[in-house]
Parts: structure tokens; sequence; C-alpha cells
């Protein structure tokens, strides 16, 4: 079976991971920093806005079980992707909505799924989320790791 991967920023990661991780055709997830300009982050360092890195989710799936599509659906779903810098209570870069794409083809469906979204007036505010290539993935520390799913509780979002 061949894999795809994709990522994404949608504020804190942990309340991200548990609604990816829940989705059947999800083999993995991992949380990490990606965006930024600083090799190996710490949680700390993005923390203070020195790295430039965004909190996000890398999702290993199943393209036979799941689509691209779908993962997009629930990325736009969870979490306000109008905000800038922030989501709900967390404020910060590292809390951007953000699509990094690992493919063409992945750019161009974010692409449209974004236009689409946006075309329907779904929100008030024009939609803010930025659709990059996928930079290096640092992985975040253990702790971090299906945080919700280890300790329970609710996500951080919507």
């Amino acid at each position: 079976m061949a894999s795809e991967r994709a990522t994404f920023g949608a504020g804190c990661f942990w309340g991200v991971e548990e609604a990816f991780r829940c989705m059947d055709g999800v083999l993995s997830t991992e949380v990490g920093y990606s965006g930024g300009d600083t090799e190996n982050p710490t949680y700390e360092q993005v923390c203070r806005h020195d790295t430039g890195h965004a909190e996000v989710v890398r999702v290993e799936y199943d393209p036979q079980k799941l689509g691209y599509e779908d993962l997009l659906a629930k990325f736009f779903e969870i979490h306000d992707p109008t905000q800038v810098n922030r989501q709900g209570p967390d404020i910060g870069d590292q809390y951007r909505s953000v699509i990094f794409y690992h493919s063409d083809a992945q750019r161009e469906t974010a692409e449209a799924m974004k236009a689409e979204i946006d075309a329907s007036r779904r929100y008030p505010r024009p939609i803010a989320t930025q659709i990059e290539p996928a930079p290096a993935f640092w992985r975040a520390e253990e702790y971090h790791q299906q945080y919700i799913m280890k300790r329970g509780g609710g996500g951080c979002h919507r």
C-alpha cells in the first residue's frame, strides 16, 4: 500500500491532531513545527516567536480509503480559517492557518477548495489560510504527541 502525506497548521496542534487521528483511513499522525527558519526548534522557542514556525500536524493516510479532499474538508471544519495568527484565545504566528502541500496536485486541490469556500460566503471574512510548499518538518517533543488521546479532555477547537 502506498501512503500519502499531508501537513496542516490550524492553531494548537493538540486538537488538530486528534481530529485527523480519528478519521478512517489515517494511518498515523504526528505534531511538530514547520515553516520557520530554525533547525530543530523547541516548543519554547516557537512560543517565543523566535523561529517563525507554525504548530502543524503531519498526517500519513491511505489514499485508497481517504481522499486529500476529505482531509481538507476536515481542516476547514475544525478551525476558523479567516483568523490571522490566532485561533480562539491562542495568539501568535505559530497558530496561523496554513496548508503545506507535498505535490502540485495537493496545491491545486487546496487552492480550489479555498476559493470555493471563500466564494460560498460560509465565513463573514475572507479565508486567510496560507498555501505553501511543505518545508522541513521538525517533530515536536514527545509529550505533545497524541496529547488529547493520552490525557483525555477536549481540544482547542470549535
